[in-house]
């Protein structure tokens, strides 16, 4: 299987701190400043954090005030999302220009295959530079771009020039690349498998690669095939333009922690009518309800309940939270609420592309 590829030429973009990006170009005052997007001093969470505040170790999923601890000069702002799906927007726009096949992962990321492209250009790494040149002409923020053979090496490949760079693993590149690369850079390879692997002996590609399929899979489950694959260049998943959701959900932090389980219910009736509301303009429904809870002292406790049916109301929706509210007594006051759906009425196009291509095979990338 090693020897065999995909013919795809997949861009992966990313823009740089999309969302505190955003909120300094809207507002000069805040550019080359330390900048929170979310969170707050005392309460909250960081959702995104400036090049400048990345400095001092402020990142996404910080609580504010380690955040502040970290950074005394840090700025906080309250999130725009209006804002950034207008611009997320036209930088579609963009994308769009080049090629119809464009699979957003978030608002700001996307995988584009530009194997058959609108302009001609047999290059996909001049087009990944001529779209991040547009990005900051026509909107004034930075992007990076990794130019692969797959979504996966692209995806990675995005990350090694960043900021505002990019960078290209060409087909002949892809075993070299992976082989060097250290297994916590691997896109999929979290902190807890990370520290797995160390103890394993795997930290990097090369070491990955001298694992069996069975010793991986005994270790790993069904993802160890997936290690197993990943580094010999091997991912069949193409580019999809219509990304089905796993889940769906909605969650709130409180300005003030809720003891009483009267106020809880009070904030999953508007959480959960949230969630009907996005459910709705997605026609989505789903069969699993979570309830996530985080506790003042920051411990997160998810429950959940898989119905026969597929639920989608918000009547619905808080029926089953308040029962999984009631489930169990609450170890400490609560800082936030959430409810999500998985199990969604999405059906997933599990089939690969069969079309291959030996890895030492050249083409213009």
């Amino acid at each position: 299987m090693e020897a065999s590829l995909p013919i795809r030429k997949i861009i992966h973009v990313d823009m740089d701190a999309f969302y505190a990006s955003v909120e300094q170009l809207d507002n000069p005052e805040l550019k080359g400043k330390p900048l929170a997007v979310g969170g707050g001093e005392t309460r909250g969470v960081v959702s995104a954090a400036s090049y400048e505040a990345r400095k001092y170790g402020v990142k996404s999923a910080l609580s504010g005030y380690l955040a502040k601890q970290r950074c005394p000069d840090l700025i906080f702002v309250k999130p725009r999302f209006d804002r950034y799906r207008e611009v997320s927007r036209a930088i579609r726009q963009i994308f769009f220009d080049y090629t119809d096949l464009v699979e957003p992962l978030a608002l700001d990321e996307a995988y584009l295959d530009v194997t058959e492209n609108k302009v001609g250009n047999p290059s996909a790494t001049l087009i990944a530079r001529e779209i991040r040149a547009r990005i900051f002409d026509e909107l004034g923020l930075t992007a990076s771009a990794g130019i692969s053979i797959n979504k996966f090496v692209a995806k990675v490949a995005s990350d090694i020039n960043k900021p505002n760079g990019q960078k290209t693993v060409g087909p002949e590149e892809v075993l070299p690349f992976l082989e060097k690369l250290e297994i916590r850079k691997f896109y999929g390879v979290g902190k807890v498998t990370a520290e797995k692997m160390y103890q394993l002996g795997i930290f990097t590609g090369l070491d990955l690669k001298g694992k069996s399929r069975e010793f991986l899979v005994t270790n790993f489950g069904k993802s160890g095939i997936h290690y197993y694959d990943v580094v010999r260049g091997i991912h069949y998943s193409p580019v999809k333009t219509d990304r089905n959701p796993k889940s769906i959900g909605a969650e709130r932090t409180f300005s003030e922690n809720l003891s009483s389980e009267i106020f809880m219910l009070e904030r999953l009736e508007r959480i959960a009518k949230e969630l009907d509301s996005r459910l709705s303009k997605r026609k989505l429904a789903g069969k699993t309800v979570t309830l996530k809870i985080k506790y003042s002292d920051f411990n997160l406790q998810t429950r959940s309940k898989t119905l026969q049916q597929f639920v989608s109301s918000q009547q619905d929706i808080l029926r089953e939270a308040r029962s999984l509210l009631y489930q169990e007594k609450l170890h400490n006051s609560v800082r936030l609420l959430g409810i999500s759906l998985s199990n969604l009425n999405t059906e997933e196009d599990m089939e690969k592309d069969d079309e291959s291509v030996s890895v030492q095979l050249r083409f213009e990338f």
